[in-house]
């Protein structure tokens, strides 16, 4: 097997990484190519297993709990990769693939988590030179008076070459009530880089599902250049016990069967509530829990076990306003 220097050049327009003036046809990256002879045979696990994909894609298993769509188009993005890589080395050049995303669903369901993961993919297959991920939301982007939203907009593009720009809650950057509104700008800056500096950059844009539909609708040409939409759906109630376990384990402490019993209680009061925000609300859950444990232990005075330090107890839960509430109703 031979290699070959395969570089890969931008567009006119494109936001310089180094801070200076972009130039036209700058070669951007260097990528040592694997070349085969035509008539060799390649071991597709040994592929992933060489550039570590089948290590961070076990690790986004352990991260995320459920989420088995999520896991199975994460993996289909990550295959189609590495046969594109594989072709390219048995010469078989077709256009680069399309990476650009949009995630949706509510808050805590694993956005993030998968971007990262994404990024780090992206990164050890040769299709993003640095692998790092900036995540932003509007006021990061659009300026407050004219002039301001084109530098804070190229800014951010800048930090971002060679990784993942993670746009949270995309669609606040328009507004089309606002004729005075300045989100429009950034997302036509947005916009050209994401077509002419695609070998440089991924743009994933997240938010809740029905105001993304509204945003692309608005917006066509952001929509024709999102070629993966990926829905996280919101944890079921078993599903987000799950992550609670897997949380109480990380930081050493466990719920006793009757606190597990109250802790599900809690949960299931909570989902029903207005800005619920999935494993984000079971770590603030798990946060308070603690707090009331730690008060209990040090209230009670005299000595303490381990596993005094590491047991939740149902009072510690039960103290929870949404279960005293639900408690002093039924009496």
């Amino acid at each position: 097997m031979a290699t070959v220097q395969r570089r890969q050049f931008g567009m006119s327009g494109e936001v310089a990484d180094d801070g200076g003036e972009p130039s036209a046809a700058q070669p951007l990256e260097e990528v040592n190519a694997p070349v085969w002879d035509a008539a060799s045979e390649i071991d597709v696990g040994a592929q992933l297993a060489e550039g570590r994909i089948a290590e961070v894609l076990d690790a986004l298993s352990r991260d995320l709990v459920a989420l088995e769509p999520v896991k199975t188009r994460i993996h289909e993005i990550a295959s189609l990769l590495v046969i594109d890589r594989l072709r390219h080395g048995f010469e078989l050049e077709s256009e680069r693939p399309s990476l650009h995303m949009c995630f949706t669903g509510g808050p805590g369901t694993g956005k993030t988590t998968v971007a990262m993961r994404m990024a780090e993919i992206l990164n050890r297959l040769g299709y993003l030179a640095k692998g790092h991920l900036v995540t932003v939301t509007r006021d990061d982007l659009v300026g407050q008076y004219i002039g301001h939203t084109a530098p804070k907009t190229r800014d951010v593009l800048k930090r971002a070459m060679g990784g993942l720009l993670f746009i949270d809650e995309a669609y606040y950057l328009y507004k089309q009530d606002n004729e005075r509104d300045y989100g429009a700008e950034s997302i036509e800056i947005l916009l050209q880089v994401m077509e002419n500096q695609r070998s440089d950059i991924v743009v994933v844009l997240a938010g809740y599902r029905d105001r993304m539909d509204q945003f692309f609708e608005s917006n066509p040409g952001m929509q024709s250049r999102i070629a993966h939409h990926i829905d996280f759906p919101d944890y079921t109630v078993d599903e987000l016990m799950a992550i609670a376990d897997r949380m109480l384990e990380q930081q050493r402490y466990n719920l006793s069967d009757d606190a597990a019993k109250a802790f599900r209680e809690l949960l299931e009061k909570r989902m029903s509530m207005p800005r619920f925000a999935n494993a984000r609300s079971v770590r603030n859950a798990l946060e308070r829990c603690r707090l009331r444990q730690a008060d209990r232990l040090v209230s009670a005075g005299g000595t303490v076990s381990r596993d005094d330090l590491m047991r939740i107890e149902a009072a510690d839960v039960r103290k929870s306003r949404l279960l005293s509430e639900t408690t002093a109703g039924a009496g």
